[in-house]
C-alpha cells in the first residue's frame, strides 16, 4: 500500500512537469517491463522517460504504425523494425525536428551509451539543434532485446557468455573480465549487425522530410562510441559522413594477430577493407577529465584490453596512435582525428555540447 502511494505521489509530480511541453494530441506509454506505469496503463502527453522505471516512453501505436515515419516539428518518436533476422526487435527513434528546418538542413544520429536512453540524448541536443538547424535522430535499443554482442559489438559477435565472465567490482565502477573463459561466435553474417540500421534509418527520414542531403553526421558517447569506432572499422561503406565517438571504454584495434573483442583477427574485415576505413572522417572526441580519475561509467579491465590503457583518455590515444601505425604500413589514407575537450569527464552532456560546436558553429 505505502509502495502504491509513492507511486502516485511520484506520477503527479511528473504529470505535473510534462503538462508545461507542448502537446500535439499524441500519446505516449511504457513499454512492457512490470512497473506502476506500465501495469496501470498510464499514458503521457510527451515522449522522454518513464517518471516510475526510467524506461524510454513509445508512441502509442500498433502494428500498422511501425516504420511508418512520420516527423513533425519539434520532438517525438517512431517505432522501425529490427534489421535483417530480428525485425521482431522494434527500435524507437526519438527525433527533434527544428523549426527553421530546410532541405538543405543536417541530419544528425546519436547513439546512446549502455543506459539506451535515446530520449534523454535526443533531449540534450534540442537547444543546438534549434540553433544550426540540424535534425535529430536517437535510437533506443531495448537491452533485453539488444544485449552486450548486439549493442556493443554491432551483433559482430553472437553466442557469448560475457555476462558470466565478468566481476562489478564492489564500490568502483570496474568490471573485471575473465578473459579464459569468454566464448563467442563470429557473425560473419554482415546484414545481422546493426551498422546497417544508421543508414536505413536515414535514408527513410530523408524522404519523409525532403530532405537533400545524402549523407549524415553521427555522435556516440561511451557504449555509443564504441559503436561508432566498429562501425567504421567492420561496415566502412556507410553513409556516415563525419563520425564522432565519444569516450568509449574500450577498443577494438585495427590488429590481425588479437581476437575479437579486442582485434580484428579471424573476422571478416581484411587489409583492403581496412583501409578504405582508414579513408572515413572518424573523430575521436574525448574529455580530458575522462582520466584515472574519473568514476562514471563503466571500466572493463582485462590483460588484454589493459594494453590499451587503464583509462579512456588514455586508451584513447592508444587506438589512435596504433591505427596511425597501421595505416603507415598498409600504406593507406589517414583521416581519422584526435579531438581533446578541455575540462570535461564521462558527462554525455557537455560531450554533446562540445560536438554540438564542433560539428555545425562554422
Amino acid at each position: 500500500m505505502i509502495q502504491l502511494i509513492l507511486d502516485s505521489i511520484v506520477y503527479l509530480f511528473f504529470g505535473l512537469l510534462f503538462v508545461s511541453y507542448p502537446t500535439d494530441g499524441r500519446t505516449y506509454v511504457c513499454p512492457p517491463c512490470g512497473c506502476a506505469a506500465h501495469e496501470n496503463n498510464q499514458t503521457f502527453e510527451h515522449d522522454g522517460s518513464c517518471p516510475h522505471c526510467g524506461m524510454n516512453l513509445s508512441e502509442t501505436t500498433d502494428s500498422s504504425d511501425i516504420n511508418h515515419v512520420d516527423i513533425h516539428t519539434g520532438s517525438g518518436n517512431f517505432l522501425i523494425e529490427g534489421g535483417h533476422g530480428h525485425k521482431e526487435k522494434l527500435i524507437t527513434v526519438f527525433y527533434h525536428k527544428p523549426e527553421n528546418f530546410t532541405s538543405q538542413s543536417r541530419i544528425l544520429i546519436i547513439v546512446p551509451g549502455s543506459g539506451r536512453d535515446g530520449g534523454k540524448y535526443r533531449d540534450a541536443w534540442v537547444e543546438a539543434s534549434e540553433k544550426y538547424s540540424v535534425l535529430i535522430l536517437s535510437p533506443a535499443y531495448k537491452e533485453h532485446d539488444y544485449g552486450f554482442e548486439d549493442y556493443h559489438m554491432g551483433a559482430v559477435i553472437e553466442q557469448s557468455n560475457m555476462l558470466n565472465q565478468v566481476t562489478f567490482m564492489e564500490n568502483s565502477n570496474i568490471v573485471e573480465l575473465d578473459e579464459e573463459g569468454l566464448t563467442f561466435q563470429i557473425n560473419s553474417t554482415e546484414r545481422k549487425w546493426i551498422f546497417n540500421d544508421f543508414d536505413r534509418m536515414f535514408e527513410s527520414v530523408a524522404i519523409a522530410v525532403g530532405s537533400s542531403q545524402e549523407s549524415y553526421d553521427m555522435f556516440g558517447h561511451s557504449a555509443g562510441g564504441q559503436i561508432l569506432h566498429r562501425l567504421v572499422l567492420f561496415h566502412p561503406d556507410t553513409k556516415a559522413n563525419r563520425i564522432l565517438a565519444s569516450n568509449s571504454g574500450f577498443y577494438t584495434l585495427p590488429d590481425f594477430n588479437t581476437e575479437l573483442p579486442f582485434g580484428l583477427k579471424n573476422t571478416p574485415v581484411d587489409k583492403r577493407s581496412l583501409r578504405t576505413s582508414f579513408k572515413k572522417h572518424l573523430v575521436l572526441f574525448i574529455g580530458e577529465m575522462d582520466n584515472e580519475h574519473e568514476t562514471g561509467g563503466i571500466m572493463l579491465r582485462s590483460p588484454t584490453v589493459d594494453e590499451q590503457g587503464t583509462h579512456r583518455l588514455e586508451r584513447s590515444q592508444y587506438f589512435y596512435k596504433k591505427a596511425k601505425e597501421t595505416a603507415k604500413e598498409l600504406e593507406a589514407g589517414f583521416n581519422w582525428k584526435l579531438r581533446i575537450v578541455p575540462d570535461v569527464g564521462h558527462n554525455f552532456k557537455r560531450m554533446s555540447e562540445a560536438a554540438a560546436k564542433y560539428l555545425y558553429r562554422e
